[in-house]
This record gives structure tokens, C-alpha cells and sequence, in this order.
């Protein structure tokens, strides 16, 4: 349930302010959609801890690339190592 009051406000900088900000996430999936479906997945406590992570990682020092959400009950996703970079 909290999970999903905190996509609120994700789903509202979606709509109304990143449209304005051009496309920046050096990720795929955008650290937006990271986010909802890191808190819908996870939980409001584990996924707000691995959308932060994310945001800290988006910045000009990391390559990006394909970094998906880790599936329930892990912290990780090794599926992303595969397609590192673009």
C-alpha cells in the first residue's frame, strides 16, 4: 500500500517535469521506471533504498547501460552484467 502512494509522485515528475528535461538516464530501464517498479516490486523500504542507489549511480562517472530491477527477494540482478554499456 505505501509502495504505491510513493509511485505517486514518480508517476507525476513522469507527466508533468521530465518531458521538459529531455532524455538524460544514462540507464535502461529510466531511473523513473526503475524507481516504481523497484517500490512495486520490493516494497516501499527495499525499493526506495534500490531507487536511491540508481539515482546515485546516474551520473556522468558510470557507463550506464541494460540495469533492471534485481526479482523479488534479491539485492542484485546478474542478468544485468550481460549487456553492460551501450
Amino acid at each position: 500500500m505505501i509502495a504505491r502512494v510513493l509511485v505517486l509522485p514518480i508517476k507525476w515528475y513522469k507527466k508533468y517535469i521530465s518531458p521538459h528535461l529531455g532524455t538524460n538516464c544514462r540507464f535502461l530501464p529510466t531511473c523513473s521506471e526503475y524507481a516504481m517498479e523497484a517500490l512495486l516490486t520490493h516494497g516501499a523500504v527495499k525499493g526506495s533504498i534500490l531507487a536511491a542507489w540508481r539515482i546515485l549511480r546516474c551520473n556522468p562517472l558510470c557507463k550506464g547501460g541494460y540495469d533492471p530491477v534485481p526479482p523479488k527477494g534479491r539485492w542484485k540482478n546478474d542478468d544485468r552484467r550481460l549487456f553492460r554499456g551501450h
